[in-house]
């Protein structure tokens, strides 16, 4: 395959809001006034070929939303999303998501054999017959399934298994890229762990490239290269794996960071937060995370913090930049 047609996405301030507003008889006879979600507010960053890019933060903030626009499912209300090769969402850039749910991202009504094949005959990568039935033999051995799998339904298989019957699913594509939103969220940690290394091992074989999107901290470290931190719609720190959890910069980052359970040490000083997360339909005005920041001066309850460079990280705060 040409380099050139390698994907690398790019993301440039690109939003997603939603018309949240009242009935049209509200908004006449009892003078509601329109509202919006902001859902994703702009967010910018850019994903190497065959690197993992991990997006994390609190369920709400938007990290689905931004998924389903990579892939097309969600036209953005504002900013660019392209492919290094030039090409966009219509281009030649293959993409395919892997759902957090994987019972319910499969047709319970439909064998797993022809799960897999769908994809297949549908873009009309394999001709159909032994040829197909070849490529989904593959395509089970390579997730760690049998071939003999492929005459079972979803629900005879454990959670686990049905994951990489999804990812197998996604394979099956021929992808050059790979959303994955909450992949291990719904399994037991022994087996997140196994989904976790078989995603690596995929990466290395396929030169495949993630946006791994997840709340969990252990799994982000374990397979991204570079993490965003997201927070009510925005990017609020950015920075290499290692230099995010090892110095984290922003307020947030080290709220998130403090929530990981320490078995040296289990009885140390966390930071605390007794404010839920902020709607996203009515943010607070300045830093949306200021009434939440034990640091926050009448700068961050006024004034949006611009995105800044500093070091190896990108940030969002008046005062950690």
């Amino acid at each position: 395959m040409n380099a050139l047609a390698r994907p690398t996405l790019e993301v440039q301030d690109i939003a997603c809001w939603f018309d949240v507003s009242p009935s049209w008889f509200d908004r006449a006879v009892l003078r509601k006034p329109r509202r919006t979600l902001k859902a994703v507010d702009g967010l910018s960053f850019v994903i190497p070929r065959g690197t993992t890019f991990a997006i994390v933060g609190e369920s709400g903030c938007g990290k689905s939303t931004l998924a389903r626009m990579v892939v097309g499912l969600y036209a953005p209300t504002r900013g660019t999303m392209s492919f290094a090769n030039g090409a966009g969402r219509d281009g030649h850039v293959r993409t395919q998501m892997i759902f957090q749910d994987p019972f319910a991202s499969l047709n319970p009504r439909w064998r797993v054999g022809d799960i897999i094949a769908e994809p297949i005959i549908h873009m009309g990568l394999r001709r159909a017959g032994a040829e197909t039935q070849n490529r989904v033999r593959q395509l089970l051995a390579t997730v760690g399934l049998s071939d003999r799998d492929a005459g079972r339904f979803p629900h005879e298989f454990s959670g686990g298994q049905r994951q990489r019957i999804s990812i197998a699913r996604a394979l099956a594509a021929e992808p050059e890229f790979l959303i994955c939103d909450e992949p291990t969220s719904a399994l037991d940690v022994s087996v997140q762990a196994q989904i976790l290394n078989l995603l690596k091992d995929l990466q290395r074989e396929l030169d495949l490239t993630y946006l791994f999107i997840s709340h969990n901290l252990a799994a982000v470290r374990h397979v991204s290269d570079r993490v965003g931190v997201m927070y009510l719609g925005r990017i609020v720190e950015q920075a290499p794996t290692d230099d995010l959890f090892e110095r984290p910069r922003h307020p947030y980052t080290k709220f998130l960071l403090e929530t990981v359970p320490d078995l040296d040490n289990p009885r140390r000083d966390r930071i605390s937060s007794d404010i839920d997360l902020p709607s996203p339909i009515d943010p607070p005005p300045g830093c949306a995370y200021n009434p939440r920041c034990a640091l926050a001066t009448d700068l961050c309850r006024t004034a949006v913090p611009e995105s800044r460079e500093i070091g190896s990280a990108l940030l969002r705060c008046h005062l950690a930049a």
